[in-house]
């Protein structure tokens, strides 16, 4: 596959393509197709850490967690993403009744990789503050127990908080949910850092 950015495509477009492919996968941005590049076993790792925590503390709630192929739609910036995990506690809303498309997540969590860290942080980051449901945006490294958790505030400026211990916990109002770093990077090796 080139990593040559595509001609204009429309939204439409781009998502009837991203439904009809077996592997690869795309972001859309404004006309512009950006690949999606594989992920690492420390990453898959992480997600599927993070994905646990949060289904184990969201039994019995009206909330949910999805990681890795839920699409998410930014309306405001004619944009739709992967991130890594989404999750909510609200009624859910669908781009359409393929129900593969959320408009509102309240948690968007994305695993950073070398070649991804500054577009998560920057570009991506920008994208994801015009969701207005998104309360927190967490990034977590895989090379080293560093968490950041962003939180809207009510002015909607948005505060980081960063942990960087295996036992500090993150608590995340937005779905009533904590995260134990040790839980977190459990079976993830940190020494080769």
């Amino acid at each position: 596959m080139s990593l040559q950015p595509k001609p204009h495509v429309s939204f439409d477009d781009w998502l009837a393509g991203e439904r009809a492919a077996l592997e690869d996968r795309n972001e859309y941005i404004d006309g512009k197709v950006r690949p999606k590049t594989g992920a690492s076993a420390a990453h898959n790792a992480i997600v599927m850490n993070v994905a646990g925590q949060l289904w184990t503390q969201m039994k019995g709630r009206p909330c949910q967690v999805y990681a890795n192929d839920m699409k998410v739609r930014i309306r405001a910036a004619n944009a739709g993403t992967y991130p890594g995990l989404v999750a909510f506690c609200a009624e859910h809303e669908f781009q359409d009744d393929r129900t593969d498309m959320l408009l509102n997540p309240s948690l968007i969590v994305e695993v950073l990789s070398d070649s991804t860290e500054a577009y998560d942080r920057g570009g991506k980051f920008a994208l994801y503050r015009q969701v207005p449901s998104l309360r927190e945006y967490l990034l977590i490294s895989q090379h080293q127990a560093q968490v950041d958790l962003y939180t809207r505030g009510a002015d909607d400026r948005w505060i980081l908080t960063d942990f960087n211990a295996l036992t500090d916990s993150v608590y995340l109002p937005s779905v009533d949910c904590t995260l134990d770093l040790a839980e977190v990077y459990d079976k993830i090796d940190l020494s080769a850092t």
